[in-house]
């Protein structure tokens, strides 16, 4: 079964957010993190993954994503302070397994 991630970054001083949504997160951060992806991301240094959530369905993952993107951004905060009060970078526990 196939998973499917919605996820948020940051950058360092916590001024921008970004969510998408990908099949293959440990992929997809490393590309923001060395700037493969160009656009808004390599902008504006956003690397740092502070959220994200999995589901095995495509259409459900596309759907969370827009709901994200339409909050305003003191409920994102919100959301990311439940799963990560810290906002550190998570992307370093999932590569090692952590």
């Amino acid at each position: 079964m196939k998973n499917y991630y919605v996820y948020c970054l940051s950058n360092f001083n916590n001024r921008v957010l970004y969510i998408g949504v990908t099949n293959d997160l440990l992929r997809r951060v490393y590309e923001h993190k060395h700037h493969l992806v160009s656009g808004f991301t390599a902008k504006y240094n956003v690397t740092r993954l502070i959220y994200f959530e999995q589901t095995n369905d495509a259409q459900s993952a596309i759907r969370r994503e827009k709901q994200l993107k339409g909050w305003r951004r003191e409920k994102k905060e919100n959301l990311i302070n439940q799963f990560n009060p810290e906002w550190k970078d998570l992307y370093p526990e999932l590569i090692s397994g952590d």
